[in-house]
């Protein structure tokens, strides 16, 4: 019985839970927010542009706090961390889903191009959840999410960057879940398939089982209520891709090829 609990504290009444959303201006964050809102939580929305932010936070009722930062200035998270505990006095669930992405062949790297990706996909959720912990560690209690994908399961043409940060970062979420479970804090990993997003409309080859940002974002909330450790969708998309990472590479390069085209 034990083997089939949820490995964290589903969440599933939202009244009066405070949510901080980075990455809330657009795409996934834009529609969690919104979902969030109708559902009672009290938000925090984050990102570059306070101008966008305020277009969602308009969509979602009153007393919506819109702390604009940077992800990739570490000291912005302390900012607004200090902030929110200031007005709400704790935080409840952390959602980190600022990310970029641009396709990139082995040809077309460049040390920016590398810097900027891992900047803000690995090295920018790293520095929030270092500014957080210490706050839910003391309440002992809360949750992180973050946001990775599915192309950070194995290797896939067009992306040579933000592959491997996606994949580090699913290796950085189960290692926090080991130290902060016992602690009775969770932490739940979103790895979402293609969604129609900023960063996806500019892809060149079909996306299968393309979502719209309100679908991811009610999948999260679905996978928030079973408690998951791993939130991945669409299943009928993912779960393919889980079964091509039992295949051995003699037979995994091929097919991908083939499939792909590149």
């Amino acid at each position: 019985m034990g083997l089939l609990a949820p490995l964290n504290t589903p969440i599933r009444d939202w009244r009066g839970r405070r949510v901080w959303i980075v990455g809330a201006s657009s795409g996934i964050g834009a529609a969690l927010a919104r979902a969030l809102a109708a559902r009672g939580a009290r938000l925090a929305l984050s990102a570059r542009r306070p101008d966008a932010l305020a277009a969602v936070a308009a969509d979602c009722g009153d007393g919506v706090l819109i702390e604009a930062l940077d992800v990739t200035r570490a000291e912005d998270f302390g900012r607004v961390r200090d902030l929110l505990l200031s007005r709400w006095g704790g935080l409840d669930l952390i959602v980190l889903n600022a990310g970029t992405y641009r396709p990139l062949r082995a040809w077309t790297l460049t040390p920016q191009a590398i810097s900027e990706t891992l900047q803000t996909n690995l090295n920018g959720a790293m520095n929030a959840v270092a500014a957080v912990v210490p706050t839910l560690c003391t309440q002992r209690a809360g949750a992180i999410a973050l946001v990775g994908s599915v192309a950070g399961y194995r290797g896939l043409p067009k992306a040579s960057v933000y592959g491997p940060s996606k994949a580090a970062l699913i290796n950085f979420a189960e290692t926090l879940y080991l130290d902060l479970a016992p602690l009775g804090i969770s932490v739940f990993l979103v790895n979402p398939g293609f969604v129609a997003t900023p960063l996806t409309a500019g892809n060149d080859f079909r996306m299968p089982a393309l979502l719209s940002p309100e679908q991811a974002a009610q999948a999260m909330i679905a996978g928030f209520a079973r408690g998951d450790f791993e939130i991945h969708f669409p299943k009928r998309f993912t779960r393919v891709l889980k079964l091509l990472g039992w295949l051995p590479r003699r037979l995994y390069f091929p097919l991908i090829r083939r499939v792909t085209g590149v």
